[in-house]
């Protein structure tokens, strides 16, 4: 099997991406590795946290070598002003954005077999004046892709949202007949293309306390979420529920299932933080790329000073590269 080449994004550069990043060049991968980034920050960096490491050029003509444990290959980006560890600074925000932008180009133009993604500062970026909501939905735009999915998974489970990062008050109104259409179809979908399973199982969580209980606790599971299960059960999808999200993350419900699909962000993702945090890291479905990333923030009080754990950026490596073997 021919070796994958994946891109990586360092993220905030003040905050613990370069960090994990450079931690996880010291282990064995069955993948040629290419940071996205400032070639002086990476040294910089691993200087401050006493890592060896040998910056490599990138050659993209020639075949993907797999990664030698100690050296990096990169594809330079330039910072736009200094940085230091800890300290935001907006202007660097453009080079964040930058870097997304060539790891996503570079996945179209196959390039690269998958991208990773280490944590980046929302605030900063909009405090530089780029409206920036999160990594999926710059990656949808990116790409062009007019509806994705947002999945966490641990080796234990996985969690997929209908919503993102709205709003709790805008929630139901944002669950609508298409959108869940579209969004289970997307993971069904990249649960068989990526992960190969034949026929997902996958249980869909209610919006309301108790699925709603009939009606008494609100409509949105008669009117909009029901008639959707039933028409895509229709099709052939094995989907459980709707289910009351607060008895659906037990052990013989998880058994059944492939996946959770919660209806939004706070819904599902605590129960998932909490089995896995460390490990669990954030796969993005329905694009025309691989892009997985890890499940936690820039961590700014510990940047450079050697305490950032990289378990769930080895984590979303190790799962790039699974989902690579599985083909385009």
């Amino acid at each position: 099997m021919a070796t994958p080449r994946v891109a990586i994004t360092p993220g905030e550069p003040a905050g613990i991406g370069p960090d994990i990043v450079l931690k996880a060049a010291q282990g064995q991968w069955q993948a040629e590795l290419v940071a996205i980034a400032d070639p002086g920050l990476l040294q910089e960096r691993a200087a401050l946290l006493g890592l060896p490491v040998t910056l490599l050029p990138l050659d993209l003509s020639a075949a993907p070598k797999v990664h030698k444990p100690g050296t990096l290959r990169v594809l330079p980006v330039s910072l736009a002003g200094s940085c230091r560890a800890g300290k935001l600074d907006p202007v660097n925000a453009p080079y964040v954005l930058a870097t997304l932008q060539q790891a996503a180009d570079g996945c179209l133009r196959r390039d690269f077999d998958a991208m990773v993604t280490a944590p980046v500062q929302k605030s900063v970026i909009n405090d530089a004046g780029i409206a920036f909501t999160g990594h999926t939905e710059y990656l949808a735009r990116a790409t062009k892709t007019a509806r994705v999915v947002m999945m966490l998974a641990t080796p234990a489970m996985r969690v997929a949202l209908a919503t993102t990062h709205l709003p709790l008050a805008s929630v139901p109104a944002a669950i609508t007949r298409d959108l869940l259409l579209e969004s289970l179809e997307i993971l069904v979908h990249d649960l068989q293309r990526r992960f190969g399973l034949a026929i997902p199982r996958v249980a869909v969580l209610g919006l309301n306390p108790h699925a709603g209980e009939g009606g008494h606790m609100g409509r949105e599971e008669i009117d909009t979420i029901i008639p959707v299960l039933d028409t895509l059960r229709a099709r052939g999808m094995n989907l459980l529920g709707p289910l009351p999200a607060d008895t659906a993350f037990n052990p013989k419900v998880l058994k059944q299932c492939d996946a959770v699909f919660a209806m939004y962000h706070d819904q599902g993702l605590p129960v998932l933080k909490y089995a896995g945090f460390g490990n669990a890291i954030n796969i993005t479905l329905g694009l025309p790329i691989i892009r997985t990333s890890v499940d936690h923030g820039t961590a700014l009080d510990i940047a450079g000073s050697g305490k950032a754990d990289v378990g769930s950026l080895e984590q979303a490596l190790a799962c790039a590269i699974s989902m690579s073997a599985q083909g385009h």
